[in-house]
Parts: structure tokens; sequence; C-alpha cells
């Protein structure tokens, strides 16, 4: 009888007609989720700037704000979500804040730390890259079920739920 202890791991060999025809579905999704992210730009109504993208990124750690660990966002925090490099997140905080979807302010914990905050701006061009995912997801599922796409919606928010319990995990363990 075969239990988790005495079960090998086998190790596939990449499929010939491409990694999203593995044997195993667990072995093609690695490589779904890198389509997925190359296809997030999808032109559906009015095309999305690659600015924006990277933008909606920041925008997102920003209004999700302490929700997330009962830190205050900083431009550190923004580094640590996006793992980059704190140069990098620096520069795409002042690319948002020129653009005047954030602004710095004094932090209410402690006067010496900037946070970032969202403006009206900000909150209105997030609005709309969110119709705008929504739309894609609605084109691209048109032709499913209504309880798949339901189904689907639910499973992913639940799988994004967990990577951000798993990330909190391993960060405080």
């Amino acid at each position: 009888m075969e239990t988790p202890a005495t079960r090998q791991k086998t190790t596939q060999l990449p499929s010939t007609q491409g990694p999203l025809a593995a044997v195993d579905p667990l072995d093609a999704v690695g490589p779904a989720f890198s389509r997925l992210r190359r296809a997030s730009a999808l032109n559906v109504e009015s095309p999305v700037a690659r600015k924006d993208m990277t933008r909606t990124l920041v925008l997102n750690i920003v209004e999700e704000g302490s929700e997330y660990d009962g830190q205050e966002i900083t431009v550190g925090v923004v580094a640590e979500r996006l793992v980059v490099d704190p140069s990098v997140a620096s520069r795409m905080v002042t690319d948002c804040i020129s653009a005047g979807y954030l602004i710095r302010a004094a932090s209410q914990q402690d006067g010496r730390r900037t946070i970032l905050q969202m403006t009206d701006e900000g909150l209105t061009m997030l609005a709309a890259f969110r119709r705008h995912q929504r739309a894609a997801f609605e084109f691209i599922t048109q032709s499913w079920p209504d309880d798949e796409r339901l189904q689907f919606a639910r499973l992913l928010i639940k799988y994004v739920d967990s990577v951000a319990q798993a990330r909190g995990a391993s960060t405080n363990g």
C-alpha cells in the first residue's frame, strides 16, 4: 500500500508537445501561470499601457494597506511584496507619484517614516484597470458554462489567498 511516506516522486520529462500537454495536470500549472501573466494585457476594451500594468502592481499593494500583515505601506513594503530590489520599488513608486496616483505622507505610528497613500486619481485608475480585467475574464470564458466561470473565479481567489497565507507563514516561521 502506498503512503505519503513511501510515495516516490517521479520526475517527468518535458512533453514534446509543450509544457501544457503534460500527463499530470499539476506539472502544467507553472507554465500555465507564465502564459497567463503574458496574456494579462489582453486588449478587450481599450488597451492597457505597459506602464499602467506596472503601476497597478504598486497601487494594489497600497490599496490593500495594512490588512495584509499590519504594516503601513512604505517603499520597503512595496519592494518586499513585489520581491524586487528597493531601488526598483522606489522608481516604481516615484512613477506612480509623478502620475498623480500616490502621495507620500508621514506615518501616524512613526513620524520619521514616510508612507504611501492612494489619491482619487489612483483609485480611479485602479477601478478602470479592474473593469478591464473583468472584461478580459468574461471574454476569455465566454464559452464556459456560468457555473464553471464562478467555480474557477472562486478557486482562483482561494489560491491567491493561500499564496498570501503561505508567504506569511514562511516569513513568520
